[in-house]
């Protein structure tokens, strides 16, 4: 096989975007053939060279890629191993070909989650620069006011950084019961990002499902239930 560049390979096999890759060969984090690389321009023989990451060999993905949307059930979690040994999307998920997960939901999220063994997709879906909406249904506790809603839309302030603005709209307010359903819309995917933009206008979530990654819904999808993406549904994120 042609000889290709090792951070191409790293992203191909779907460890990480291939800048990030680049940054972990920097950092003496790969070995090739046991022996650790820390410069760049490096190519190798994905067929006969061996490839260390985290102690463990880079498997080389098929060329025959796979696409896959999952409607996540609560209590799964998107990892691959879990040190608790609890259920994970991959145990759903059961194809031949060894897929990762794109992006992550919390264990107590559910909805849209998409799995590939294509690098290169993952990274255009989890990278900020091409801006891949996620759409989001949320259940609160306590009534939502428009005031609440514009300062969702212009971004908060969580921890370290202020969220970018988001698209965000009330579905409903259960006076009766004191709860709301809103749907954010957001570009970003930090880690329990829409968990914590309610916490930031004083409000508890109960529920949270993810029902749109870009244009491609899960809305007729059942909940613990998956399906291979449509060629013309993986063209609109290429």
């Amino acid at each position: 096989m042609e000889r290709i560049r090792l951070q191409k390979f790293l992203a191909n096999s779907g460890i990480a975007s291939r800048r990030k890759c680049e940054e972990l060969i920097l950092q003496g984090k790969i070995s090739v053939n046991g022996r650790v690389v820390t410069e760049l321009g490096i190519k190798i023989d994905p067929d006969t060279d061996e490839i260390i990451y985290n102690g463990k060999k880079v498997e080389k993905i098929s060329d025959d890629f796979v696409y896959i949307l999952l409607n996540k059930p609560i209590g799964v979690v998107t990892t691959a191993k879990d040190q608790f040994n609890r259920q994970s999307v991959l145990d759903i998920v059961k194809i031949p070909q060894r897929v990762v997960p794109v992006g992550r939901l919390d264990m107590y999220t559910s909805g849209a989650l998409m799995l590939t063994n294509d690098g290169q997709f993952v990274y255009k879906l989890t990278h900020p620069k091409h801006e891949i909406t996620k759409t989001y249904n949320v259940s609160l506790v306590g009534r939502v006011t428009q005031a609440d809603v514009e300062t969702l839309k212009k971004g908060v302030e969580i921890e370290d950084y202020t969220t970018r603005p988001a698209q965000v709209k009330i579905l409903k307010i259960d006076q009766e019961k004191n709860l709301s359903r809103l749907e954010i819309i957001i570009h970003e995917g930090r880690n329990r990002q829409v968990r914590k933009m309610c916490e930031a206008i004083g409000k508890k979530v109960i529920a949270l499902h993810r029902s749109k990654i870009g244009e491609i819904s899960v809305k007729d999808l059942k909940i613990g239930t998956w399906r291979y993406l449509k060629k013309s549904e993986i063209e609109k994120f290429q």
